[in-house]
């Protein structure tokens, strides 16, 4: 596993929200879903995205924007229109006012807004628990990414505006499938820009000495790893290795090995019915407890909290 597929190898969107939304100017939407990740593709017309604590993006036709959550943001026409709807956890819609405005605005099969053929298509699609995205995907991102039409052509988006309005058997999990094809292929594309501020131990995959040893770490971390033995494998000494990965990873070998364990706990917590015993085993703890010891430090409760409150 290389360190962009460890990275990468959590999106798993189970029964996420995707809509084909259709306006006419103006027209404004508030976003206030609290939704983890959310990918907005613009097929045609312009829109804004305005969030409230970071600088706005101008979208053309062919341009994505990833918004990570929870903040809230504005989807318009135009910065200055006013939001005309509220979107809240769970998919609920309001007028700005409070009132529901739930179907008044429904279009036929997963399609929103004002008229099919409006003068701006967009399509969206809403990671809707964190659990569904990876800790360190997340923590990886900036508050608004944006790919435009002239860095990235995206295969994906003929197949996604047939699918989303598709109603047949299993056409949830192919728009799940979907959604997670087109989160990775444009983080890939992103982190690849110059402009992209990927975190640290990313940009080390290109070290000839700390890349395969982060590959390392990632694809066996249940492995009883230890700096010197590293260190052999990479072909340096022990101290060379523990200086160079800590500059250009920002922290030492075995506090990253910690963190990715935890994280890989952390979503299996979330993902699967193992038992934390056998989570443990698998991320590299002799025990239960060793795992929940070491677990509750880092994020204040235990695996069985995590496991069980909302996500």
């Amino acid at each position: 596993m290389d360190a962009l597929t460890g990275l990468l190898e959590g999106p798993r969107a189970r029964g996420a929200f995707m809509i084909r939304a259709c306006f006419d100017p103006p027209w404004a939407v508030r976003v206030e879903d609290r939704a983890p990740l959310t990918v907005m593709l613009l097929v045609r017309g312009r829109a804004w995205i305005v969030p409230d604590e970071a600088e706005r993006l101008l979208m053309s036709p062919g341009d994505l924007v990833i918004a990570r959550g929870p903040a809230p943001y504005t989807c318009a026409d135009d910065p200055g229109t006013a939001p005309q709807a509220l979107i809240l956890p769970g998919g609920e819609c309001h007028y700005p006012d409070g009132r529901p405005l739930n179907g008044v605005m429904d279009l036929g099969v997963r399609t929103w807004g004002d008229r099919p053929d409006g003068a701006t298509v967009m399509l969206i699609g809403t990671y809707q628990m964190r659990g569904e995205i990876g800790g360190r995907l997340l923590d990886a991102l900036p508050p608004l990414l944006s790919l435009t039409a002239e860095v990235w052509d995206c295969p994906l988006t003929p197949f996604l505006m047939e699918e989303i309005v598709r109603d047949a058997p299993g056409q949830e999990v192919v728009l799940d499938r979907l959604l997670d094809l087109l989160v990775i292929a444009a983080l890939r594309t992103w982190f690849d820009r110059p402009e992209a501020e990927p975190p640290a131990w990313y940009r080390a995959r290109a070290d000839p000495v700390v890349g395969p040893v982060v590959r390392l770490l990632q694809d066996d971390p249940a492995h009883p790893w230890t700096v010197a033995g590293l260190a052999a494998k990479a072909g340096v000494s022990r101290a060379a290795l523990a200086r160079r990965f800590t500059r250009l990873v920002g922290e030492p070998p075995m506090t990253y090995l910690t963190g990715w364990r935890l994280a890989l706990a952390a979503d299996r917590l979330r993902d699967t019915d193992d038992t934390i015993g056998a989570i443990a085993r698998q991320v590299g703890y002799g025990s239960a407890f060793a795992l929940s010891t070491a677990f509750k430090r880092a994020y204040g409760v235990s695996p069985q909290e995590w496991r069980t409150r909302p996500a």
